[in-house]
């Protein structure tokens, strides 16, 4: 036998099962591998305009729909919606089928489902991502074509590949297989947690360090999940433990993926929520057990508007047994996330001396070569430009002498289907205010202006939008939103998330002078960089040319699989157009 995988959907009930087997008497090959062999399985019922689902694997799919069947009794199930829904069962085969590949397609399946748009709910506990298996080389190649058998019954269960893997959702998801790396770290946080819980500590801090790339958001949401998990099987139901993030397009991911995975508090308040609210919302006299932190670089290190008090991070350690945060100080944009060296070493420390610190350092989001990693470096670290690499991974520089260039450039990869996530994005070099209208200035959108060239900011065509579009739109990220193909985004939209093609506007604020690479806050926009900061003695002082300086990296680190560049300081663009020849 060597059969293409088999995929059928039939009606989720055991008469359809027995149906399937009449079916196929004359078909003994298929019956053979579908009710013989392992198998990988799909209930899915209607969830309003979405679906919920539960993805599995079974030796024998009739034994195991039987069992699913007798339990649709109980409310407290997910198979109770068996009986009250109508509801489909896909049942995949392959004559190739082992327990461990079938473990892998159903790990698979759950990952990329919780990155379509249409499923609300995933039933699914615990994920079982496999290493090496035989025969594991088949796996991508009939994973797709499973898939593809999938999208032919049912397009808006299963939409297209690349619109999964380009979805927030999907990359931020906690079903990621992780690497080595990450799962040695991951394994460590948690066996620290939970020796912490068990022996009633407070205040514990777990430091992890990485840039940009790194895959801290995955680690964090993978680890986050799993403490869920490990909770439950130690049957520890009073569990109270929170993620937190400083980033509105972040937590509306995170608040998504706590949905369709089922997260909640067992005082029901959510587990997702920003700095300020988590602060507000518990006191140091009642911690709660864990406090997860994406982005930890975001928190602020001072008071403003609704926040009064001096260092979120101290606040929140002050509310939770154990945190855990990721942090990348290159990341740091505005004063009053600024953190003094010697405020941030003291939590540095205080995490290495209970061994809580670790560090993420393979690159994951920039899929280049070392040399061109460096040349990215080089720019942002070392403020100089050093001949861009001939990249044999398929990784793409360029550099463009006018925006409209730029702009057709991304255009045409955001018109392939495999790079449709690719956007013009910019130093905020361009007034900017979502607080106050353009109409007061004549004018209808706040712009980035070049010449004779110009596009709207990020988010301001969506002012023109209809009700029913905007409320779909709350759900994706910027660069997910079809109408940002013709804005440009800042660092504040993209900062966390990927593009498969970055197209960056280095404006007036990136000069070149004297042969090496300047940032000019005199000429950005961005007044929370330029601004005074008071530092804990008093005194005031600024950080502009750094904080300008971590923006161009967030910018220049965002694509995936290329980075095309306008500059509009004349030197600054023939030293790069020099460093292409």
């Amino acid at each position: 036998m060597n059969l293409k995988p088999i995929v059928y959907k039939i009606d989720d009930d055991l008469n359809s099962l027995q149906t399937l087997q009449e079916k196929l008497e004359n078909k003994i090959l298929e019956k053979e591998v579908l009710f013989d062999y392992p198998t990988v399985y799909i209930h899915d019922w209607k969830k309003g305009e979405g679906y919920e689902v539960y993805v599995g694997e079974s030796n024998n799919v009739i034994q195991r729909t039987k069992q699913h069947f007798d339990q649709s009794g109980d409310k407290s199930k997910w198979q109770y919606q068996l009986k009250k829904k109508t509801s489909s069962l896909y049942i995949i085969g392959y004559d190739h089928f082992n327990k461990s590949f079938t473990l892998d397609i159903e790990n698979r399946l759950m990952h990329y489902m919780m990155g379509a748009e249409s499923v609300k709910r995933m039933h699914n506990k615990r994920t079982n991502p496999q290493n090496r298996y035989y025969p594991d080389c088949e796996a991508n190649a009939i994973f797709r074509k499973i898939w593809n058998n999938l999208r032919k019954k049912d397009e808006v269960l299963f939409p297209a590949e690349s619109e999964i893997k380009d979805s927030a959702l999907f990359k931020a998801s906690p079903l990621h297989k992780l690497t080595q790396e990450q799962e040695e770290i991951k394994e460590k946080i948690i066996e620290r947690v939970f020796t912490a819980l068990d022996k009633e500590k407070q205040g514990q801090l777990i430091f992890i360090d990485g840039e940009a790339g790194t895959g801290k958001t995955v680690l964090n949401s993978s680890t986050f999940y799993e403490v869920f998990l490990k909770a439950e099987e130690r049957k520890k139901d009073d569990l109270q433990c929170y993620l937190i993030v400083n980033h509105d397009e972040q937590i509306t991911v995170y608040k998504q993926i706590a949905e369709k995975l089922g997260l909640k508090n067992k005082d029901g308040k959510e587990v997702v929520c920003k700095p300020t609210s988590f602060i507000n919302n518990h006191s140091m006299d009642e911690p709660v057990d864990v406090a997860f932190i994406d982005e930890a670089h975001l928190l602020l290190t001072q008071g403003k508007q609704s926040y009064q008090g001096k260092n979120q991070l101290e606040d929140i350690i002050n509310r939770a047994r154990v945190t855990v945060v990721m942090f990348d100080e290159n990341q740091i944009l505005t004063t009053e996330q600024y953190w003094e060296e010697q405020i941030l070493k003291g939590y540095r420390e205080q995490a290495k001396e209970s061994d809580n610190y670790f560090e993420l350092t393979k690159q994951l989001r920039v899929t280049a070569s070392d040399e061109t990693i460096s040349w990215i470096d080089d720019f942002t670290k070392k403020k100089r430009i050093s001949d861009i690499p001939k990249d044999k991974t398929g990784y793409e520089i360029r550099v463009f002498s006018q925006p409209s260039e730029l702009e057709k450039a991304i255009k045409e990869k955001a018109g392939e289907q495999r790079h449709k996530l690719s956007r013009l994005i910019a130093t905020y070099d361009w007034e900017y205010s979502k607080n106050s209208s353009m109409e007061k200035r004549m004018k209808k959108y706040w712009e980035v202006l070049i010449g004779n060239w110009h596009k709207p900011w990020n988010r301001e065509l969506e002012k023109d939008m209809e009700r029913k579009q905007k409320r779909k739109n709350k759900t994706l990220s910027w660069a997910e939103q079809p109408q940002t193909i013709d804005e440009v985004g800042s660092t504040f939209t993209i900062q966390g998330f990927d593009l498969n093609y970055a197209g960056v506007i280095l404006g007036p604020s990136v000069k070149y002078r004297d042969g090496k690479v300047v940032f000019d806050p005199s000429a950005s926009f961005n007044e929370k960089a330029k601004r005074n900061r008071t530092l804990s003695d008093g005194t005031m002082k600024k950080f502009g040319e750094t904080l300008i300086q971590h923006e161009v990296r967030v910018l220049m680190t965002r694509g995936v699989s290329g980075l095309y560049i306008y500059a509009c300081d004349e030197e600054l663009r023939k030293a790069l157009e020099e460093a292409v020849r």
